[in-house]
């Protein structure tokens, strides 16, 4: 079994179905703190650090899920 992919070849290999479960629960968390990022109220400090923090773990945890590879 050759065990070196390059990343091309890693991203279009199939996902494992927990990694894709991670994928999406980033891609929300991403989506929910880019919303609150760009809400046209003035929200507390405390909450703003939050979204980012969101946007941040959301883009982290869906690139991360998404180089995931199935063995065969």
């Amino acid at each position: 079994m050759n065990t070196k992919l390059n990343l091309r070849r890693r991203i279009k290999s199939p996902t494992p179905r927990f990694f894709r479960k991670i994928r999406k629960a980033g891609l929300i968390a991403g989506a929910v703190g880019t919303a609150l990022l760009t809400a046209p109220i003035a929200l507390p400090a405390a909450l703003t650090t939050v979204a980012g923090y969101l946007v941040t773990a959301g883009v982290v945890a869906s690139a991360v899920s998404t180089t995931a590879v199935e063995r065969e």
